[in-house]
């Protein structure tokens, strides 16, 4: 089992990167091979709508250090995208390497990926109402499902701002019970 995990909280010890941790831990101890990235400190360019993976090559041509990522999350059965919420949405980090994902698509805009790939999306938010940011998910859950993503699971904290609330360990718990259902 591969397991590619996407952090995109500036913050490397952030709520969305210790539970996204919480799910990699348990799965490493189930034998799942797991590459970890942390986007802010990666120099990367968001898509440059420039069609090229639709027109001349079936993958991005851009030949950054994203280009690794989107080959490992390609590879890999499981995608772990971590991030909090930032104005009602993913971290700017996360949301740019979203975009690049356009080239997991062929130019009739069907999936390039091998079928079978499970998505987990980790969000946390320091807005207590869980009625808040519900939006979040189901627009890239849908827009994952059309690239190939056939399993989509969603973790997600509220009330972050106050780690004494519960959420935050009670979304590690949930990341580990995850992991050992996906990776048996």
């Amino acid at each position: 089992m591969k397991i590619a995990c996407i952090l995109g909280s500036p913050r490397p010890n952030g709520y969305s990167a210790r539970i996204a941790e919480s799910f990699c831990r348990t799965a490493a101890e189930k034998k799942a091979d797991i590459k970890t990235y942390l986007l802010n400190s990666l120099a990367f360019r968001g898509c440059q709508a420039c069609m090229d993976c639709k027109n001349r090559s079936e993958f991005c041509t851009m030949r950054d250090v994203i280009f690794e990522v989107l080959d490992e999350v390609k590879r890999s059965d499981i995608a772990v995208l971590a991030s909090p919420v930032y104005y009602g949405d993913v971290s700017s980090q996360l949301k740019a390497f979203i975009d690049r994902t356009f080239c997991y698509l062929t130019p009739d805009f069907k999936s390039r990926l091998a079928p079978g790939k499970k998505l987990v999306m980790i969000l946390a938010q320091g807005d207590p109402d869980e009625k808040h940011f519900m939006d979040i998910f189901p627009r890239y859950r849908q827009f994952f499902e059309s690239t190939g993503f056939k399993e989509c699971h969603l973790i997600r904290a509220c009330d972050t701002r106050e780690e004494k609330s519960g959420t935050v360990a009670s979304a590690i718990e949930e990341a580990a019970a995850l992991a050992i259902r996906l990776c048996g």
